[in-house]
């Protein structure tokens, strides 16, 4: 079953954020147990030669790969869909124009007006026919709603053909909420809540108890932490036993 069917019948998939780019650390999280890995093109220094690299990487071990864009810039849609990316993760989407613009940029004419080119996901121009028709059915566009504009809109977001679902920016939807990282305030719960039954989520902190309560909250699109994340904090968890050891002590 692509990545697409599970959205669509509502199955959970979790799946988790690439920051650092480094194919090694991205080869092990493919093979973890994540059903899907985004590589963060908006909050990092990847660039689109790294994000092709890593995305042949994540092909090879069978995990599907969306992009989380820089922003709403139509040449970046075009090519990491054209590097083999399955479908993308626009940020701050705040009105259905918006996302109807970025659905646009992703998809063929006559539908969209993206234009063809013949790279990796073509098999270098062997295998357009067969793309378009796949890309046609399985593309992924996941709209990022992370301003109380957003989530004010988020009906009409939703109606607009092409969108799959939703992303919540967590710390910056708190932010706009005038509560940035603080969220068990009641306001930003209530944010939340009113769109966990059609939104994913990223629990941003490698915290297993939030991963579940988010699932258990209806949510069912979860990015759980990051490459940079996982590893910084087991380097935190392990820093007093390495201090311990050096020191002579048990910890």
């Amino acid at each position: 079953m692509s990545l697409k069917q599970q959205l669509s019948s509502g199955s959970t998939t979790i799946g988790s954020w690439i920051q650092l780019g480094h194919e090694a650390l991205v080869e092990m999280m493919a093979t973890a147990s994540f059903d899907w890995l985004c590589i963060d093109l908006e909050h990092t220094t990847i660039s689109i030669e790294q994000f092709g690299r890593i995305v042949r990487v994540a092909d090879l071990a069978g995990t599907p790969v969306l992009a989380r864009l820089s922003g709403h810039d139509a040449g970046q849609v075009k090519r990491v869909l054209d590097a083999g990316a399955v479908g993308i993760v626009a940020p701050m989407i705040s009105t259905p124009e918006e996302a109807a613009a970025i659905v646009a940029t992703a998809t063929y004419p006559p539908r969209g007006d993206r234009g063809v080119g013949l790279a990796r996901a073509q098999r270098y121009g062997l295998g357009f026919a067969e793309y378009f028709e796949r890309i046609g059915r399985e593309l992924i566009c996941i709209m990022q709603v992370e301003d109380v504009d957003g989530v004010e809109n988020l009906d009409a977001i939703l109606a607009v053909d092409g969108v799959d679902g939703f992303f919540i920016g967590p710390y910056d939807l708190s932010a706009s909420l005038g509560r940035p990282g603080d969220f068990d305030h009641p306001d930003v719960v209530a944010a939340l809540d009113r769109v966990a039954e059609v939104a994913g989520i990223h629990v941003v902190e490698p915290d297993i108890e939030r991963l579940q309560k988010a699932i258990e909250n209806g949510y069912r699109f979860v990015a759980f932490a990051s490459d940079m994340l996982l590893f910084a904090h087991r380097l935190a968890d392990l820093a007093p036993s390495i201090d311990g050891a050096r020191e002579g002590t048990q910890c």
